[in-house]
């Protein structure tokens, strides 16, 4: 059989034909605990939800039938270690290795009293105490602009939530405090001020399925030592509490799906030889493995399946009449 040498003159209609997977969330009304939900939904789905953004937060509001609920309360994948501490700045590529580690804590602390001090703040001394998030201090935000840091204290009191808006949207976030040369420059911001915030916050909320989302959308700060759960409030516009893992509760789970999309392209080809028949299967075989490799080179996924549409007749390939050279000859008889 002739080699194969085939040019590809024209692929119209070349396009993506794939996409990201779609996130399918499943709302199931029997009344479990957060363990016997999270078996359920691995059983049957993927996970039980984790939630990424405000668009998965609106998408559940509208999935929830409230009247089928016996209070306004469904679990989400969501469930804390109380001992776990992270800075609000959650960009790893920020710090160097064991500079998120990095405490000075005032001797007994962190203590947590009455279970509601999830925030840090540093006192003048330069130690640092948790604190509830409500209580109202000054601030300190620091901006990273290339390789220049600076802190900044903020004259204004606020909760630790205020806080870190500020600094997120006026800065680059609340302090995050690396070593002791750092510590040192916050505590020489603060003057006479007896406390101030920095980003360090009790969160050890991990997300079922180990998505690592930081997306938070609580009602109130969570806290309580034995309530380390979370489930959405669809009263409260799915706002998110924290309770009792044994509880009952109707829950969330959720699949990924990948959308299938097909389209048909016209291929035009040049063949090397005349005698090769591009209708032989073989042939048509190896055009495909060639076309393939094609989208893959523009930048398409492996996810690509490609096939041959026939034609009426039963074949894939039928060879174009040239016309207008037809319409050339005719023009010189009608000269002569």
């Amino acid at each position: 059989m002739d080699k194969l040498l085939l040019s590809i003159v024209v692929v119209s209609g070349l396009c993506a034909v794939s996409s990201p997977a779609e996130r399918l969330y499943h709302v199931v009304y029997d009344l479990k605990t957060m363990t016997e939900a999270q078996r359920h939904c691995r059983d049957k789905y993927r996970d039980l939800a984790s939630i990424r953004d405000m668009e998965d937060v609106n998408t559940l509001n509208t999935a929830v039938d409230l009247s089928l609920m016996v209070d306004s309360r469904a679990w989400i994948g969501l469930k804390s270690d109380v001992d776990s501490w992270r800075w609000s700045l959650s960009n790893t590529s920020f710090y160097k290795p064991g500079e998120m580690e990095f405490r000075r804590w005032e001797s007994g602390q962190p203590n947590n009293y009455v279970t509601e001090e999830l925030c840090t703040v540093m006192y003048r001394d330069g130690n640092w105490h948790d604190y509830p998030c409500e209580t109202t201090f000054y601030p300190v935000c620091f901006d990273v602009r290339g390789p220049n840091e600076t802190f900044v204290l903020i004259n204004n009191l606020m909760t630790w939530t205020e806080a870190q808006n500020y600094c997120r949207e006026h800065h680059t976030d609340l302090a995050s405090v690396r070593n002791m040369e750092e510590n040192q420059k916050v505590q020489n911001l603060m003057n006479s001020r007896d406390f101030v915030w920095i980003g360090l916050f009790r969160d050890g909320w991990k997300w079922s399925d180990g998505s690592d989302s930081s997306f938070r959308n609580w009602k109130t700060n969570p806290n309580g030592l034995s309530e380390v759960c979370a489930a959405a409030d669809f009263s409260a516009n799915g706002q998110w509490e924290n309770l009792n893992c044994n509880v009952m509760k109707a829950f969330i789970c959720y699949i990924d799906v990948v959308p299938v999309s097909k389209q048909v392209m016209k291929v035009r080809l040049q063949k090397s030889s005349s005698s090769l028949d591009l209708n032989d299967p073989v042939v048509m075989e190896d055009l495909l493995k060639k076309l393939k490799q094609r989208l893959k080179d523009q930048g398409l996924n492996d996810d690509i399946k490609l096939s041959w549409k026939k034609q009426l007749d039963g074949k894939v390939f039928h060879k174009e009449e040239k016309k207008t050279k037809k319409k050339e000859t005719c023009a010189k008889k009608d000269e002569l």
